[in-house]
């Protein structure tokens, strides 16, 4: 199969690159949403030449530039758009779309984030056919067991969701070139989650201690401003970086149904600072 391959710099195209061609499939175009130079260089240092690498600026732009490839799928893996139909019909099998998370349960961007944030036991990997919402496409693959333990590493918690991610790819793709249809998505269970943004990086004391310990696992994996959320502890602010559920070391916090212990924390300005007003 002719495959363009859509996602966000060097990491996603690697994790697409690979199993597409160990599967025989000839990939003829990278489809990047940031068009910035270090992303840039860390597709043409770990991709194989040939193919182009495209960096469009619109939706129309992007089906008029996949026509010219005539391909007959498209693959994504982290693309930040959400595709038009007229995008969607341009391959002749369709588009599928790499999402880590077992589906219907926490579509949107960060999914891994969000499983953490509401305490789930395991996440996975779902590998979908695109249609014009936000991960709601039929299923080909889905396979979970990636466990979110209480001291979980960000580290090795994407490590494992990458490696996963080319496994059941692999496994797709064949399903894809034999024309399966995949499964509808059941509506029960189904999440949508945005961006976790800087009105949900601050401790609200008031809320359980599970809901504040796993906000602070949450922030482990990076990707803000600040390095833990943002709460006063001994009277003055700080980044929590680690805390437990049961007695031992570090600061007591009491919060809704009892208390928690902060065991790690860094000072920062006060609050205002990270987040002005307005």
């Amino acid at each position: 199969m002719r495959v363009v391959l859509m996602s966000y710099g060097a990491e996603g195209f690697s994790d697409l690159h690979g199993p597409c061609v160990a599967a025989g499939h000839d990939p003829v175009a990278y489809v990047c949403a940031t068009p910035t130079g270090p992303v840039t260089d860390g597709v043409l240092e770990q991709l194989s030449p040939g193919p182009d690498l495209l960096f469009p600026s619109s939706t129309a732009g992007l089906a008029r530039a996949l026509a010219g490839y005539e391909p007959d799928l498209v693959v994504c893996n982290g693309f930040p758009w959400r595709l038009s139909a007229e995008v969607l019909r341009v391959p002749r099998l369709g588009v599928l779309n790499v999402h880590p998370s077992l589906l219907p349960r926490h579509r949107g961007p960060m999914p891994i984030h969000w499983a953490v944030r509401h305490g789930d036991a395991e996440t996975g990997v779902t590998v979908h056919w695109m249609d014009e919402s936000f991960d709601t496409g039929r299923i080909l693959v889905q396979r979970g067991g990636i466990a979110l333990p209480d001291d979980l590493d960000g580290d090795t918690v994407f490590a494992r969701v990458r490696a996963l991610s080319r496994e059941v790819l692999r496994e797709a793709l064949g399903l894809a070139a034999d024309g399966h249809a995949g499964t509808a998505q059941s509506p029960e269970g189904a999440t949508y989650e945005s961006v976790i943004g800087p009105e949900q990086a601050v401790i609200d004391w008031s809320t359980s201690r599970r809901d504040v310990h796993n906000l602070v696992r949450t922030f482990r994996f990076g990707r803000f401003p600040v390095p833990g959320p943002l709460a006063v502890v001994d009277g003055r602010w700080v980044s929590v970086l680690g805390s437990r559920t049961e007695p031992g070391d570090g600061v007591r916090m009491e919060c809704a149904d009892g208390p928690l212990w902060i065991t790690e924390w860094a000072p920062v300005p006060a609050r205002e600072t990270w987040f002005p007003a307005g």
